[in-house]
């Protein structure tokens, strides 16, 4: 599929605006609205269980095939965190306690890490308070006590891409698992479990996979481990036995699974996986980085901070825009049409197969125009 422009017929709304949030929410595709409308007609119809069933088993499928695994190695969920601690919630903390992780994790994911310390672990942080977490600095804190290592692919904030394969191979020769958090990195590189060499992989449908929140994935090497502490009748090795009585494990990844799921949310994912699987997603990862290049270096012209990874290899698919006033700022741009993901003190700008030369243009002069108007009037916006 040729970049950007095919890809942007199917984004229609591109058409009046410039989105670069893709960090935080996926846009709205002609393949999202065909797939919620066919749920809408599966609603009307006798037999509606039935094919929402079948759409989450063909988001299942067509999840693992994109990571290079198998289907009965996926699990689907309704969020990460509760994935993060479908994984976790299973460990006996004994003689191996520590749980490795970083300060530039989603709280989403530490925040559960944190939870297990009831239960005995005791959670270890690599890297900078404040800065950038490399691979050495995970290299450096693996012990032999670390029971399990939580890694991003690439970090929510500033976008660092970390060298998984070296992290899990040093975790392994330590005797810990690993766990990798590919929300900012699924479906904008290629990522391929056996490549990674992680023993569990996370991710949601809400950004760069083009679909909705509310549908995440679990990807587990060797599902048939301990039980998880959350479960629910589409965690049985047949849910539609609908037993009370029997709490009966399947030896593959569904055993982490829980009641029932999204439907709107697995309808559109099953339409922005089939878009992705489109994609030579090697060509979007270098088309992203081009246009990353691009931005990084016209905004510095302007005098803007921005905050980059000076090796290609160290970067995702956003950069930051270190900004004070970061709600303003994107409250501002998403009045003249631009789409972007604030957090507090930056402004995240994210970019895809989508994303043209224009739209990185049209940041650009958005931002020289506040910054012009914000030197001669203030407040822009308001602050949150």
């Amino acid at each position: 599929m040729r970049l950007p422009s095919a890809i942007r017929s199917r984004i229609p709304s591109l058409a009046t605006t410039v989105h670069l949030a893709a960090c935080s929410i996926a846009p709205r595709s002609t393949g999202m609205d065909h797939a919620l409308a066919a749920m809408l007609d599966d609603l009307a119809r006798p037999g509606f269980w039935s094919a929402a069933e079948e759409q989450v088993t063909d988001a299942r499928r067509r999840f693992a095939q994109l990571i290079g695994a198998e289907a009965d190695q996926v699990a689907v969920l309704p969020n990460v965190s509760i994935a993060a601690h479908q994984v976790v919630s299973g460990l006996r903390w004994r003689r191996r306690r520590d749980l490795l992780t970083t300060t530039a994790e989603f709280p989403g994911v530490a925040h559960v890490w944190l939870a297990q310390e009831k239960r005995g672990a005791r959670v270890r942080w690599c890297g900078p308070q404040v800065g950038r977490v490399t691979a050495d600095e995970y290299l450096r804190a693996i012990t032999t006590d670390t029971a399990l290592v939580s890694v991003p692919a690439v970090t929510h904030r500033d976008a660092t891409r970390l060298n998984i394969r070296r992290v899990a191979d040093a975790a392994h020769a330590a005797g810990a698992a690993v766990i990798v958090d590919a929300y900012q990195a699924a479906g904008v590189m290629p990522l391929h479990v056996d490549a990674l060499r992680c023993d569990y992989l996370i991710t949601g449908t809400g950004k760069y996979l083009l679909g909705l929140p509310g549908l995440a994935f679990l990807y587990a090497g060797h599902p048939n481990g301990p039980a998880p502490g959350l479960t629910g009748w589409m965690g049985r090795a047949d849910p539609h036995a609908l037993d009370p009585t029997r709490l009966d494990l399947p030896s593959h990844a569904r055993r982490f699974e829980t009641g029932t799921p999204a439907v709107a949310a697995a309808y559109a994912a099953v339409a922005g996986l089939t878009l992705i699987q489109q994609l030579d997603l090697t060509a979007v990862r270098e088309h992203t980085q081009r246009l990353l290049a691009s931005a990084a270096h016209r905004l510095t012209g302007q005098g803007e901070i921005v905050d980059l990874a000076p090796s290609v290899d160290e970067r995702g698919a956003h950069l930051t825009l270190i900004e004070p006033h970061a709600w303003a700022l994107a409250a501002w741009l998403e009045n003249h049409g631009i789409a972007v993901a604030a957090r507090r003190g930056v402004v995240r700008l994210a970019t895809h197969a989508y994303t043209s030369d224009a739209d990185i243009d049209a940041l650009c002069d958005a931002i020289a125009v506040y910054r012009v108007k914000s030197r001669t009037r203030a407040p822009i916006g308001a602050s949150r």
